[in-house]
């Protein structure tokens, strides 16, 4: 197995696990062929991605195969639902230009790695002894100019840039001055992926269609759109939104490499009839790769080890080398400016331990209260002061009796006598008549 092969089933060994590993597990869950395997056969490629029209054309005719060789063990469907798929890819699709400069119009949407594909591409030819120049006209999105910068001095090839928010076709009627003058293979452009306004993209593209009409009538031209296959179907859907505004010729397949949805590839060709040009397995330099119809599908369902695994070591190109120094300098770069923010950030700090520290109150010094002296006295003034003193309290004394003598000399006023009630002569007690002292006379005791 060559290098190319061994970068293309390395790439697809998330969809190979998925897509080979399910559609093994139903063939071994059956005994016989029928419409319950199909059905499960169906349900194992949409869920790769595959898409429900696509998937239902696969099992059609894996059906029709099956029945026209008279297969009978579900295990020999494999096969049959291989050559099914490498057929629906047709041939493999070749990229030959006759005239010099040839054009490559590269479109798609921010974010589905359109700067870096065009460098990748443009390293792909420079390798193949063609002398390319890019046009750096996506003007409207920031930092894309410098990220094609970045690319197209890895890949040793040269660019045409304005500055940001110029006009795009004046940028690519540059790019083709400068690629008849210098005698250049190819000319690759990008261009805006504002998919979003769909009659601003319009406009822009038929413009830079008029400026290449004028400048190169006769030039051969690619429009290749770039999809991110982890997007799935969703891709499906940019890529019909974008063949409504343009002419697109070919498909270029990105992180390949980081999804198992890689089956959006038979979706591609069988619901879009486009053929897929290049396809990313990877972020180097030599991981864009020409697209091979017999490659993908062997390396959809199988593996081939290398010949000799336990010596076998990645092969690393000049190219690669000079990636793998520009990602150490670039790391070495992040080192020295953490460094610099740390150093930066101890001064802040110190700086503000400082203020605060000015900020603080420095401790008020207590001054010392001076005693008055006390002044000597003599006995005799002592004595003076003394006998001052006695008069004083002697006069407070008679003060005060004097006060409570005229209290007790002022009449107390009597109280009001209250009136006595007379008392009222007492009654004569009456004698209780007896009936023995009138019987007997005399005092009316009993004599016994």
């Amino acid at each position: 197995m060559g290098i190319f092969n061994r970068k293309i089933s390395k790439g697809m060994k998330k969809t190979r696990d998925q897509f080979s590993g399910n559609l093994d597990n139903v063939l071994d869950a059956f005994d016989e062929i029928g419409d319950e395997l199909y059905d499960e056969l169906t349900e194992v490629l949409i869920m790769g991605d595959v898409g429900v029209g696509t998937a239902a054309y696969i099992v059609d005719q894996v059906k029709e195969r099956v029945g026209s060789k008279g297969i009978k063990h579900p295990t020999e469907v494999r096969t049959v639902i291989k050559e099914v798929v490498a057929d629906m890819l047709g041939e493999d699709q070749t990229i030959d230009f006759v005239t010099t400069p040839a054009v490559i119009l590269v479109v798609g949407v921010n974010g589905v790695g359109k700067t870096t594909t065009i460098g990748k591409m443009a390293h792909y030819f420079e390798s193949q002894g063609k002398k390319v120049i890019l046009g750096a006209a996506d003007t409207f999105r920031a930092a894309a100019i410098d990220q094609l910068e970045i690319w197209a001095e890895r890949a040793g090839v040269e660019i045409v840039k304005h500055k940001e928010g110029a006009d795009p076709a004046a940028v690519v009627f540059d790019t083709i001055n400068a690629g008849v003058s210098r005698n250049a293979d190819v000319i690759i452009i990008d261009t805006a992926g504002r998919l979003h306004n769909k009659k601003h993209l319009m406009e822009e593209l038929n413009k830079i269609f008029r400026v290449i009409d004028r400048e190169l009538p006769y030039s051969d031209r690619e429009i290749f759109l770039v999809l991110d296959a982890t997007t799935g179907q969703n891709a499906i859907s940019q890529a019909k939104e974008f063949m409504g505004v343009t002419e697109v010729s070919g498909i270029v397949l990105t992180k390949l490499d980081g999804t198992a949805r890689g089956g959006v590839v038979l979706s591609i060709n069988n619901d879009l009839k486009l053929p897929v040009k290049f396809i990313g397995v990877g972020e180097g330099l030599d991981d864009l790769q020409p697209f091979s119809a017999e490659t993908f599908a062997a390396s959809l369902f199988d593996v081939e080890p290398p010949e000799d695994a336990s010596n076998y070591e990645p092969i690393i190109t000049v190219n690669e080398e000079r990636l793998a120094r520009d990602k150490a300098e670039a790391a070495a770069r992040e080192v020295e400016r953490q460094k610099l923010e740390a150093e930066e950030k101890a001064r802040l700090e110190a700086e503000k331990a400082a203020a605060m520290e000015e900020s603080v109150e420095e401790p008020v010094e207590e001054t010392p209260v001076e005693e008055e002296p006390v002044e000597e006295i003599t006995e005799e003034e002592l004595q003076e002061i003394l006998e001052e003193e006695e008069v004083e309290e002697a006069e407070e004394i008679a003060e005060v009796i004097e006060e409570v003598t005229e209290e007790k000399a002022e009449p107390e006023e009597e109280p009001e006598e209250e009136p006595v009630e007379e008392e009222k002569p007492e009654e004569p007690k009456k004698e209780k008549k007896s009936f023995w002292k009138d019987l007997f006379g005399g005092s009316g005791e009993y004599m016994g």
